[in-house]
């Protein structure tokens, strides 16, 4: 089934092609999909699916529309934080749920369930931590870039990543230091 999913066609479902939020979507996507087939190069003995990393990385973020986000063009009700449990949703419906894994555990660097009920997020209560080695690629590499309306993305640097990261414990800085250390 991977084989043949063509991610741009699933986009085309939800997003106006001529829309600024599909340009933000897949320039995003491409950037990600770029720097984990990358970080997959470096961890070929773990035999990482690099279809799938690809399509993936495409989709990770295919929820935003559905999230109040002007700055993406984005116009639904939902907070940003539930993209990824609402990406799940869509791919769920659509028969991809190892993509929809995907987005639900990408948002941050995974978030835990005790995180959850720690910062009182409008999230499911359950761990949404990368488990797979195609998730934690595709969730490393999307730290590098945020998604941005007004123009090119630029790449964000380890330290800027960690510096964010701080404010959320020393886990989620541990998990992505890790990340560096095996893909980086």
């Amino acid at each position: 089934m991977n084989a043949v999913m063509d991610p741009v066609e699933i986009i085309r479902r939800y997003y106006a092609p001529d829309s600024n939020s599909y340009r933000i979507l897949l320039e995003h996507g491409r950037l990600v999909a770029g720097r984990a087939l990358a970080a997959a190069a470096r961890v070929v003995a773990l035999q990482p699916d690099l279809g799938f990393i690809r399509s993936a990385a495409m989709l990770h973020d295919i929820g935003i529309f559905l999230t109040d986000s002007p700055g993406l063009d984005c116009h639904g009700s939902e907070p940003y934080i539930r993209h990824g449990v609402l990406g799940r949703e869509i791919l769920d419906a659509l028969g991809y749920p190892r993509h929809g894994l995907v987005c639900e555990r990408h948002v941050g660097v995974g978030i835990s369930a005790a995180d959850i009920r720690r910062f009182n997020l409008p999230l499911p209560q359950r761990d949404m931590l990368p488990v797979s080695i195609e998730e934690e690629i595709i969730c490393y590499a999307d730290k590098f870039f945020s998604k941005n309306g007004g123009g090119a993305s630029l790449e964000k640097t380890v330290a800027e990543i960690v510096e964010n990261l701080c404010h959320y414990g020393s886990g989620p800085v541990q998990r992505f230091l890790r990340w560096v250390d095996l893909f980086g």
